[in-house]
């Protein structure tokens, strides 16, 4: 077991122990320095045209102090104005001056308000938002999936469930980087930034009521720490893990993951049987990436079905489930196939192809 000691350990924990948050992902908005730019523009622009409006008529409205407005004035008259002030001592007593104050000042004035009014209250309600945002996905959030890690492992583990018909909402990604994090949410992930082997962490995660986790960290040492805790939040959740080190496996099933996954060794199967026959390491290769050529799918016996050996039916069954055992087509101990068995079959890929979900809890201790 090649795992560093609890000192290294704890240094990693020490150096992701940063402010954790959720972010959930958003829509492309302008960026806020540019929002209040734009919407300074648009005041100063309404402050303008309020301006040249009075110096157009300029001969309706009196001033105390010289008897006459000029542009000056205007833009003077226009500020007081649109900012409510109203010192009085430029009035409009022409009754085309004030024609124009009721039509075109008064409903500037309010124009200029929101404006400005609108970008403080979006600046305030900004966090309170957000907050409404988050606390109504915690309370919706169900069954959902959480992955953590979100490197070229985790990457492609959400990709392969998503085609499978899984939706973006139904993803929580878990990860130290920000970075990763803001790659998650882009592409329309909910994520939360932080430390996955904090118990914390994960709750923040909803990882207690998530179906399934993918525990798909960089480290060996941290897939043990989290799935240990992932498995104390969550007893019924389907855990996948993924190592790098075949001799690390099983500490990761004592951990309590349900499959483990060797990273390294997969790979060199795979090159192993490229090598051997590249035909054939093509079609394994097409065989893991769904949506594309052939896919291999797991789904339940339909009743049409039940009675009939697996070569009987109409799907290429590769396997088949029965209770917590997995037993090839071939096993004589198959026999005929029953309504509570699945199917581990391969078929052509189209968009209705999809892994059903297995709903029998776990036995874990």
């Amino acid at each position: 077991m090649k795992l560093p000691g609890h000192d290294a350990i704890a240094r990693q924990a020490d150096e992701h122990l940063v402010t954790h948050r959720v972010k959930l992902p958003r829509k492309v908005v302008e960026r806020p320095i540019r929002q209040v730019v734009r919407r300074l523009v648009m005041a100063l622009a309404v402050l303008v045209a309020t301006a040249f409006i009075v110096y157009a008529d300029h001969e309706g409205y009196n001033d105390n102090a010289d008897g006459s407005v000029d542009l000056l004035d205007a833009f003077y008259y226009a500020t007081v104005t649109l900012s409510t002030t109203g010192y009085g001592d430029i009035t409009p007593v022409s009754d085309g001056a004030r024609l124009t104050n009721i039509f075109l000042i008064t409903p500037l004035r309010v124009l200029f308000l929101i404006i400005l009014v609108g970008t403080t209250l979006e600046v305030l309600t900004e966090r309170t938002r957000e907050e409404w945002r988050l606390n109504r996905w915690r309370s919706v959030l169900r069954d959902h999936t959480v992955v953590v890690g979100f490197g070229t492992k985790g990457r492609s583990a959400i990709q392969t469930v998503c085609a499978t018909g899984l939706k973006k909402e139904q993803v929580v990604v878990v990860d130290p980087s920000s970075k990763a994090i803001d790659a998650a949410t882009a592409e329309g992930f909910a994520g939360v930034i932080g430390d996955a082997t904090r118990s914390d962490v994960l709750k923040r995660a909803e990882v207690h009521k998530a179906r399934q986790i993918i525990v798909a960290p960089q480290r060996d040492d941290t897939a043990v720490l989290v799935t240990l805790t992932a498995r104390q939040l969550n007893r019924g959740a389907k855990i996948v893990a993924a190592v790098r080190e075949e001799e690390n496996a099983p500490l990761l099933r004592q951990s309590g993951a349900d499959a483990v996954i060797t990273s390294s060794g997969a790979a060199g199967r795979l090159l192993g049987l490229s090598v051997l026959s590249p035909a054939a390491g093509m079609v394994m290769e097409d065989l893991i990436q769904q949506g594309s050529g052939l896919d291999l799918i797991e789904r339940p016996v339909v009743r049409g079905e039940v009675g009939k050996t697996p070569r009987e039916t109409d799907d290429l069954v590769v396997s088949v489930v029965r209770g917590h055992r997995v037993l090839g087509y071939d096993d004589p101990a198959v026999g005929t196939l029953e309504l509570t068995d699945r199917l581990i079959t391969i078929v052509r890929a189209t968009p209705g192809n999809q892994v059903t979900p297995d709903t029998r809890p776990l036995p874990h201790g």
